[in-house]
């Protein structure tokens, strides 16, 4: 190992066979036994990246179509965008402020203070007629699986909850940390030197993100169903800063 945030090697494995995820199912254990059932032991420094959806799914944030009521100034929204008008309903209530709309898209400011897609709203693989909103609180989601991993396995673990995003001026979403538990989401390089001998002055790292990306390469974007991936070889990345940390102010957001 070169660094302590650089490993030379790092081990991936995704949990086959993990059971599809309902309202109400107790995910930590779901998450334990599941490493039991892939032959993985636990150890210290490991990460797990989980799948935002069976955060989701199990603390029971999917909502019936049916039952949302579109306000006016959904409907109005909604016609502009051309998206349902329930839909924007959500993604209104889910947001503090819409930034864009284009066709079949809205760019907002959620709950969680993330600028993206539709309040992170989705209808992938969620049953008919249902759409499923984000985490109330990813990173006490990731605590919490974290606090029973170690209680229960005896050691103390990484947790990023990962979601996909869509970037500007790049076309693709890619896997990003919506909640951390046990690491550094932002690791601050500053006042370090270079192999020049240049001291680094603006570099911030969002070693969240880059984990959650590697995560989602092993996880799929559509019906592979590996929600849970094991990320074994760092180390000295322990931290609570939680996700929020990655998230640039408004005031020097150069997008809004």
């Amino acid at each position: 190992m070169t660094d302590s945030h650089t490993p030379d090697r790092l081990e991936l494995a995704a949990f086959l066979d993990f059971p599809d995820v309902r309202r109400g199912d107790f995910l930590p254990r779901l998450v334990v036994e599941s490493a039991g059932s892939n032959d993985i032991t636990f150890a210290e420094h490991d990460i797990l990246v989980i799948a935002q959806k069976v955060i989701s799914k199990a603390e029971g944030r999917s909502r019936l179509l049916s039952d949302v009521v579109p306000s006016g100034k959904a409907i109005d929204l909604a016609s502009k965008a051309g998206k349902d008008p329930r839909i924007v309903e959500l993604i209104l209530q889910e947001s503090v402020s819409v930034v864009r709309h284009t066709n079949n898209l809205i760019i907002t400011e959620n709950r969680l203070g993330i600028v993206m897609a539709n309040a992170g709203i989705d209808q992938s693989n969620i049953e008919e007629g249902y759409a499923l909103l984000l985490p109330e609180d990813p990173d006490s989601s990731a605590s919490a699986i974290r606090d029973y991993i170690e209680v229960n396995c005896g050691c103390k673990v990484g947790v990023v909850i990962a979601d996909s995003i869509g970037r500007a001026w790049r076309n693709g979403v890619i896997g990003h940390a919506i909640g951390v538990a046990g690491i550094k989401a932002l690791l601050d390089l500053r006042g370090t030197i270079d192999r020049h001998g240049r001291e680094l002055s603006v570099t911030e790292v969002a070693i969240a993100d880059e984990i959650a990306a590697a995560g989602s390469m092993l996880m799929g974007q559509a019906a592979e169903g590996k929600p849970v991936v094991l990320i074994r070889g760092f180390r000295n990345i322990c931290g609570t800063s939680g996700a929020r940390s990655l998230l640039r102010s408004r005031e020097s957001d150069l997008f809004r």
